[in-house]
């Protein structure tokens, strides 16, 4: 028996999917539902669904950002999107992330269920390889996915728009939805770095720019690109840039 999860804003959406398909018929049960997509990800976390159906524009939440979040936490949930929002250039980039099926609000029951055994006959597949190979494939696309790429790549943007907060790992990872550990496994992979030296990167390197300004003294410039105090950002410009902060601009 495959576990589904049902998400979306409207429940009436909710209620119909849940009530309307012989889930047994196919093989199925409904695991769980959830009204927005903070919901949805706690739900599908804790009960790791097989498939999901889900709503891709709802409050508090960017619908790709989490598509990504899930395909790059759990390469093996099939995904089929019910959505009203008509945008090929956006159904495009969901169906990269890893989206099985992008139907459209009202959607016709047979294409749900053509969905349904779309979703079905690639977990009948998955569940046919040895065990070792199925692990050694996951891993492989939880590393190399276009969905796990799309979370760093969210997560770099975001650093690059708050590094002159008090950031935290854990403040991006809230932001593109996928754990602390989960974000810096990627990072790791995808950039070769941790989030301390990435963060810091972007820091020096706005530093940079604001030593060209000879009006500008370091110690302000250090507190602009958000470090706390001048020994701190004297260690790491020196270790990033290889000569001091003062040395660089003598150069300039």
């Amino acid at each position: 028996m495959y576990k589904v999860v049902i998400i979306d804003d409207e429940p009436i959406i909710v209620e119909g999917l849940s009530r309307s398909i012989d889930w047994e018929a196919v093989h199925c049960y409904v695991a769980g539902t959830a009204y927005n997509g903070e919901e949805g990800l706690k739900l599908i976390r804790s009960e790791k669904p097989d498939m999901v159906f889900s709503d891709i524009r709802m409050p508090y939440m960017d619908g790709l950002s989490m598509i990504a979040a899930i395909k790059s936490e759990f390469p093996d949930i099939q995904i089929t999107i019910l959505t009203g929002y008509r945008d090929f250039d956006y159904a495009q980039k969901a169906i990269r992330l890893g989206v099985c099926r992008f139907l459209l609000k009202p959607s016709k029951m047979d294409e749900i269920m053509e969905a349904l055994e779309a979703m079905t006959g690639k977990l009948n597949t998955n569940r046919e390889k040895e065990p070792a190979e199925e692990g050694q494939a996951a891993e492989e696309e939880i590393l190399d996915s276009t969905a796990s790429s799309f979370v760093v790549n969210n997560a770099v943007a975001y650093i690059e728009e708050h590094y002159q907060e008090k950031l935290k790992l854990s403040d991006v990872a809230d932001q593109v939805y996928v754990s602390q550990w989960h974000l810096s496994k990627l990072m790791n992979r995808y950039l070769g770095q941790n989030f301390s030296e990435i963060l810091n990167g972007i820091r020096i390197d706005k530093a940079k720019e604001l030593l060209k300004d000879p009006s500008l003294r370091i110690g302000d410039i250090a507190d602009a690109v958000g470090f706390m105090d001048m020994a701190h950002f004297s260690r790491v410009f020196k270790k990033t840039v290889g000569i001091s902060a003062n040395e660089y601009r003598n150069h300039l």
